[in-house]
């Protein structure tokens, strides 16, 4: 079952009006809610603390939160300082993980059968911890010192679980003090209270609603309880930043399912994941209640969680080129975000109406029963959380096995290839492997890299093949980010030396980066290339097919006098992996970290991983290497920071040289994910490369199908277009097919001709989505 993305885009025509909620507001009403106020706050608290379904996988996770929670509670001081290693001082630097430290203490105590369940005193200790950030860090009158998120968003959701799981264990003066910087900082869901003229977007008006939400609950202010209700669909601002309108620009969910936070990141594996949790949490808060989601609003937002989420998630776990600069997160993997995922769907299950809700508990049976390498049940290693998204735990094992328990019917695998054209970003699915790709352009950034986080992410933007593999789900997850040699990423045509300087989220100065799709087995995407300093340049395509990836290199140029190379693979194997390399069917057997120079090699096979060709006389270069890395040296931020523990990893290089100073230099490669060395040797007369230059990049499939990316006006065995344009041509049961796209989203119409006949297609205002036009007989 599917929701279809039409239907989506109708929704998103729908007057704001049609979404309003009641609101429950004045004194007269405030007596009859109070019911309603007292249901907000038991659902709250049991998303923290859970319902006291047992199970053993319940158990574990509770022991997995008793680990953590007794560790806090044993090295806190009953002192102005609470924690050695985290300084009282001016600032969001150190205070927000005092309260995630306390919010975990506090909902240990709270969940039955807990370590710190029978501590009748604890509740008074915990108040005091609170009383003394209170009079020092934060309340009603401190000033915004560093990150605003801290003071509106991060520590008011950590203050508010900490009251709703100690309950009546905090006395009325006490919780209405402790509520009061939390009421300040706020004040209006719908803007930024340290710039009221900013008016919140995405994710964070989702946080801010919830907040608003909880906060008028605990206060008893049924207004505020309807303004923050409201601020889902911007009743105030008449519907512009709805988070349930379709934009065509910046923050939100896009027609195409893309979502971008910060105007040009691409985010559906974490902003977009912080809008559905916190979404989903509405619903379950306001269910029942006069303030209950409108029924159309929770269709929507479950539709957009297939829609635009859904489609980036691999055997339970998040793509990491939906994850911005999270993917440098310890306490964030991709495996962390596709639980998030999960999490939200559960939830979003319980007051979805159908079929979407049929859909939603479908693929959380898939996503848990598809997770092996770290099963979304098995809670365990909390540790590494130290706020941001929250970490599964006894809530969400809980309400998980509740939906598993009516079985839902998981999807069926199959192909899939899909283009986010408006965040620069496909998904090409296979019944045995998956693959995405990270482009950007001067709409999407290369990267993003703020607050301390994704110091290796320079080349992440620049063309990064994403491979993943049902027998190695842990591929990108095992410390592969704090290790993994980041000036050679996987499909990236880069030189060596210093990276550039880091930038906040740079985009890049070409236009052409996207493609088109054939049907659900092909697609073709291309990206006119330049480094971010401006001296490296390059025509880069990729042809989705599915046995393979064929990649096509062509106009490679540097002034530099650096060494430029392109990487076809560089493989994470684990603590020690030592699977067989094979070039032209001969072991590379090399010491371990010595390169090793193949001369025109015809392929290559790495056992576990899969097969590789070069369809030209390139010469390769391979190394078997072990890498060593911190967390803390891809993410330094205050309050995200990754631990100093050093991880070991091996990786498989196998780079092309193009050498110093290259003039119009190119390659021409494909990777055979899984394959075998029996299909990587019989496939090699399979691709056939019909153009790779500056211009045009092409190949024709074994039916007759041309793919090709033009890069201006050019032509291509029987197909000539008029400019920039990604192009797949065959023939179907009604004649010949057609599917254009243009990757620059700059112009109104590409003509093209084949085989003498000339059509205007239509692609203006399409925003990088595919036109398919049948041509007949």
């Amino acid at each position: 079952m599917s929701v279809n993305r039409r239907t989506v885009l109708r929704g998103g025509t729908l007057a704001t009006a049609a979404l309003a909620v009641p609101a429950v507001s004045g004194p007269a009403r405030a007596a009859a809610a109070q019911p309603d106020m007292a249901k907000i706050l038991a659902a709250y608290r049991a998303l923290q603390v859970g319902t006291g379904r047992r199970s053993p996988e319940r158990d574990q996770a509770v022991r997995a939160l008793d680990e953590v929670a007794t560790g806090y509670l044993a090295a806190m001081r009953d002192a102005d300082q609470l924690w050695a290693d985290l300084p009282v001082e001016p600032g969001s630097t150190y205070f927000p993980k005092m309260y995630y430290r306390l919010r975990t203490i506090a909902v240990d105590w709270a969940t039955p059968g807990s370590a710190l369940s029978a501590e009748p005193e604890l509740p008074g200790r915990i108040v005091t911890a609170l009383d003394t950030l209170y009079r020092l860090q934060y309340n009603e009158n401190t000033s915004e010192i560093g990150n605003w998120y801290v003071y509106e968003i991060g520590v008011p959701y950590w203050v508010l679980q900490i009251l709703v799981a100690l309950g009546d264990a905090v006395a009325a003066a006490d919780r209405e003090r402790l509520l009061r910087p939390v009421l300040r900082f706020v004040a209006d869901p719908n803007r930024r209270t340290n710039k009221p003229e900013l008016v919140e977007t995405g994710a964070n008006r989702a946080d801010k609603a919830l907040i608003a939400v909880v906060s008028g609950a605990m206060a008893g202010d049924a207004a505020r309880i309807a303004a923050g209700v409201a601020a889902v669909t911007d009743v105030a601002g008449g519907g512009a930043a709805s988070l349930v309108r379709l934009v065509t620009a910046g923050d939100g969910f896009h027609p195409d399912g893309s979502f971008l936070q910060h105007d040009v990141v691409p985010y559906p594996g974490h902003y977009a994941l912080v809008l559905l949790q916190a979404v989903a949490g509405l619903a379950e808060v306001t269910a029942g209640t006069a303030w209950e989601l409108p029924v159309e609003v929770r269709r929507r937002i479950s539709e957009a969680a297939v829609d635009a989420c859904a489609p980036f998630m691999f055997a339970g776990s998040m793509m990491e080129p939906a994850r911005g600069r999270f993917l440098s997160r310890q306490g964030e993997t991709g495996h962390d975000s596709g639980h998030q995922l999960t999490a939200a769907a559960v939830l979003l299950a319980r007051h979805a109406p159908e079929p979407v809700r049929a859909t939603l508990a479908g693929l959380v049976a898939d996503w848990v029963g598809s997770g092996k390498w770290a099963p979304f049940l098995k809670v365990v290693d909390v540790q590494r959380f130290s706020g941001g998204l929250q970490p599964v735990g006894v809530p969400e094992v809980e309400y998980a096995q509740q939906l598993l328990a009516g079985k839902p019917r998981r999807p069926a695998r199959v192909p899939v290839h899909r283009v986010f054209g408006q965040q620069d970003r496909m998904v090409h699915v296979t019944t045995d492997w998956s693959a995405s790709l990270g482009l950007s352009s001067t709409r999407i950034c290369r990267y993003e890299s703020i607050n301390g986080m994704n110091l290796h992410g320079w080349y992440t933007g620049d063309g990064m093949l994403y491979v993943f593999l049902p027998e190695a789900q842990g591929h990108y997850s095992d410390a592969y980010w704090p290790t993994v040699d980041a000036h050679l990423l996987p499909g990236t045509t880069e030189k060596a030396g210093t990276p550039p300087a880091l930038g906040s989220v740079p985009v890049t100065s070409r236009d052409f980066a996207g493609g088109a799709r054939w049907d659900e087995r092909y697609g073709v995407h291309g990206l006119d290339f330049v480094s971010q300093d401006g001296t490296l340049s390059a025509k880069k395509s990729w042809f989705f097919t599915p046995s393979g990836v064929l990649c096509l290199g062509a106009g490679i140029t540097d002034a530099s006098g650096a060494a430029v190379r392109t990487t076809i693979e560089n493989r994470n194997l684990g603590e020690g992996g030592d699977p067989a390399l094979l070039a032209d069917g001969r072991p590379t057997t090399v010491e371990l970290g010595s390169a090793a120079t193949l001369r025109r090699p015809r392929w290559l096979h790495l056992a576990g991983t899969g097969g590789y060709l070069v369809l030209d006389d390139a010469t390769v270069s391979v190394l078997r290497e072990d890498r060593t890395g911190a967390w803390r040296d891809i993410d330094t931020g205050a309050n995200t920071a990754g631990t100093s523990t050093p991880y070991t990893r091996r990786y498989q290089k196998i780079v092309l040289e193009h050498g110093a100073r290259p003039a119009g230099a190119s390659y021409a490669y494909v990777v055979l994910p899984g394959a075998s060395v029996v299909r990587t040797i019989a496939s090699a007369a399979q691709w056939r490369v019909r153009a790779n230059t500056e211009t045009v990049q092409a190949t024709r499939l074994w039916n007759g199908t041309l793919l090709a990316n033009f890069f201006g006006a050019g032509a291509v065995d029987e197909l000539s277009v008029s400019g920039p344009a990604s192009v797949a041509l065959g023939v179907t049961g009604r004649g010949l097919r057609l599917a254009v796209a243009d990757p620059t989203q700059r112009q109104d119409r590409i003509r093209v001709t084949v085989r003498r006949r000339t059509v205007d297609v239509p692609v203006g205002g399409m925003l990088g989505a595919t036109t398919v036009l049948t041509l007949g007989s």
